[in-house]
């Protein structure tokens, strides 16, 4: 028996050093300095950029793979997966409200004149408002998230009641099949954004019946969160990597678009995934609002009010300090 529980002692033991190991092996005592996280195909994320252009300092990135969506991404920064993941900021509520212990630091995407997600239907389509919608199939890349929130916000200003709105059908399609779903009569509205809505715009046929930006403005709209222990355990790191990721921000918006382009294409060459970079030639912007990713409090509040009148917020709404913090961002004095 004695033989036995040493065994398992010295098992234990290593275990728990592989999983330090595998958390960026840092020493004891020692801040982590290399972060785990989820990519996305064909996309050069901020943090990507940041690294690239050296704004990182000695804070290293470790890909594990890409993620599938905002909400899968912030759900393994909440179990320890990674260190850091991005998400729709009401996506970070509910999972907050749902006593998640994370934090957002940095907004990472957000809507402009440039950069929005389109609710199309094809020309000729019988939904010409929101009222039509009811019975309606509308594709989205995934439930629960940016692209739902803003469906309902609309439906709610056009005055449609709870019963009305619940009629409506969010359904989840492939980015990559959307069109094809929309063109086919598999649905009846298309949410499509960035390149895959530029590529259908040149093919013509569609119109919007509305955009996220039409609806609500410039906004930032997802953050990047940390869970909160890795933020206690690891100020400097967390500090640097918001900087870092703030500089790279503020780089795509003074570098002239063509040579932003190159710089994503150049990263995507050399991180050797087999990628296809056509998108590319199709990007204008992050979209976020705030100087250096700065997060205010309107980019959080208007979904934890929404969430909360739309019953979804269980647990009570959870207070904004909780929610995001800009402390670690160096833009914040200026």
């Amino acid at each position: 028996m004695r033989r036995s529980l040493a065994l398992l002692t010295a098992l234990a033991l290593l275990t728990a050093g592989a999983g330090c190991a595998s958390r960026g092996d840092a020493a004891a005592g020692a801040e982590q300095r290399v972060l785990r996280y989820q990519g996305a195909v064909g996309t050069v994320t901020l943090p990507e950029l940041a690294a690239d252009l050296g704004y990182l300092d000695d804070v290293s990135l470790k890909w594990i793979g890409n993620t599938t969506s905002g909400p899968q991404d912030i759900q393994a920064a909440t179990t320890g997966d990674v260190e850091f993941g991005g998400a729709f900021n009401g996506a970070i509520v509910k999972l907050k409200a749902a006593k998640a212990p994370i934090q957002a630091v940095i907004g990472y995407y957000g809507v402009n004149e440039q950069v929005y997600g389109g609710y199309y239907v094809l020309d000729g389509s019988p939904v010409k408002s929101a009222r039509d919608l009811i019975g309606k199939k509308i594709g989205m890349n995934t439930l629960g998230a940016h692209y739902e929130a803003v469906l309902k916000t609309y439906l709610v200003r056009n005055g449609l009641s709870d019963e009305e709105i619940k009629k409506v059908e969010p359904v989840v399609v492939p980015p990559v099949s959307t069109e094809q779903a929309l063109r086919s009569g598999q649905i009846d509205v298309a949410v499509l954004s960035g390149t895959l809505r530029d590529k259908a715009l040149e093919k013509g046929g569609i119109h919007p019946l509305f955009t996220d930006f039409e609806l609500l403005g410039a906004f930032t709209a997802g953050s990047y969160v940390f869970r909160t222990e890795f933020l206690k355990k690891n100020p400097t790191t967390v500090r640097t990597f918001v900087t870092g990721v703030a500089k790279a921000i503020e780089w795509t918006r003074t570098t002239p678009r063509e040579q932003v382009i190159a710089k994503y294409a150049e990263i995507l060459k050399k991180r050797a995934r087999n990628e296809d970079d056509s998108q590319l030639k199709f990007w204008k912007s992050t979209g976020v609002a705030g100087a250096g990713g700065l997060i205010s409090d309107q980019e959080f509040s208007t979904w934890v009010d929404w969430l909360d009148r739309s019953g979804e917020l269980k647990n009570g709404k959870p207070a904004l300090k909780d929610v995001f913090t800009n402390q670690y961002n160096g833009y914040k004095a200026a």
